[in-house]
């Protein structure tokens, strides 16, 4: 056994991706001897993807920055050579408004100044992990943060914010493109709600950011103001892009202000981390989740492990929590799948045995192979 390569998902609430790839670095050798163990922590885009790159020996990287009450929080991204790793919610998130929580107030304002220190400090590729956001402004703060200059009906230069992208009467990006020019940046988002209407931004996630009835529909309202004025200077309307509605309206931001392409977080980070490179010559690739069902294999995590497996003809083991009753059919492309929960126990008693059950089930893998059983 030259190499096995492990990416697996965390199992929510009792196993995380990192204790995973702990597990698996710590056990792997005991059977394999000399065994070279890839293992990646993985992050959807969200929250824990900064932590991610740190423990794949990325730089972090503190600086002061506006909260999204406009208030200073200290925030940290990652960096690994030229490519930063930024997490929105580091400076716009939702724990940072503390029981201040109201879409129509706050700012993403931090968020474009995570990503001009980054470019000033000579990074020239830009992940921004979208999710987790205490914001409703189309991305305006952002914008502001790095050039870009908005204008009410008297002419008057603001920031806008959820409460106020109705008043925007003119937007000039010109600063915020030269500023940019040369520099890679993809914006990691999981979820594909358009930017505005029943299931956007405003209506889907405002509530959960502190938002009334009343305001949702003030929001909603703003979001659409937004998109037909970008409309007016680009020509274009990306409002329905699924993702576009993203963290309060960030993935439309990111798209229109600082060119961002909208991708998968798991496969922005398995591009980022070199898991394809990592691939060559291994025996065997180790994946998984807490509970696997027909759409693990629907851009999740472990479909994009098993895809980029496949091309390189590795097999794929899954080491999972338990597989909903009945799809166990559509996991035809995996080698071999090991349960360490099958017996659905209560979640405070998988939480106990989270980790004692995931290496019971890891050695049993091991064990097969030594045994010529896989």
């Amino acid at each position: 056994m030259n190499k096995i390569a492990v990416a697996s998902d965390s199992f929510k609430g009792t196993l995380s991706s990192r204790e995973i790839c702990t597990i698996a670095k710590r056990v792997i050798p005991e059977y394999f001897p000399g065994c070279s163990v890839f293992a990646l922590p993985v992050a959807d885009g969200g929250e824990g993807t900064v932590d991610s790159f740190l423990q794949m020996g990325a730089e972090a990287v503190p600086c002061m920055v506006t909260g999204p009450l406009f208030e200073p929080v200290e925030a940290v991204y990652a960096r690994s050579g030229e490519t930063a790793v930024i997490e929105m919610s580091a400076a716009a998130g939702l724990p940072l408004a503390g029981g201040r929580k109201d879409p129509e107030k706050t700012t993403t304002y931090g968020v474009g100044e995570l990503i001009k220190h980054a470019v000033l400090s000579g990074c020239r590729r830009i992940l921004i992990g979208l999710g987790g956001s205490a914001t409703n402004d189309g991305g305006c703060g952002m914008a502001a943060a790095l050039g870009t200059v908005f204008r009410d009906q008297d002419s008057r230069e603001f920031v806008p914010v959820g409460g106020t992208l109705k008043d925007i009467a003119a937007v000039s990006c010109e600063r915020t493109e030269k500023f940019l020019k040369g520099i890679e940046i993809t914006a990691m988002c999981d979820v594909n709600n358009p930017l505005y209407g029943e299931n956007g931004a405003a209506y889907i996630y405002g509530p959960q950011k502190g938002a009334g009835k009343n305001a949702v529909e003030r929001l909603d309202n703003g979001l659409r103001h937004l998109a037909e004025v970008m409309i007016g200077i680009r020509g274009e309307d990306i409002s329905g892009i699924p993702g576009s509605g993203a963290a309060g309206g960030m993935g439309a931001g990111c798209m229109w202000f600082i060119g961002a392409k909208l991708k998968p977080g798991t496969d922005a980070i398995l591009e980022a981390s070199g898991f394809d490179e990592a691939l060559s010559g291994a025996d065997y690739v180790i994946t998984g989740e807490g509970r696997m069902d027909s759409q693990s294999l629907n851009g999740k995590l472990l479909s994009g492990v098993v895809k980029r497996a496949q091309a390189k003809s590795i097999p794929v083991i899954a080491i999972a929590g338990c597989i909903k009753k009945g799809d166990e059919k559509h996991f035809g492309a995996l080698k071999k799948i090991y349960l360490t929960s099958p017996d659905y126990a209560p979640m405070e008693e998988l939480k106990k045995k989270a980790k004692k059950n995931y290496e019971k089930a890891l050695r049993s893998f091991c064990e097969d192979v030594k045994g010529g059983k896989v």
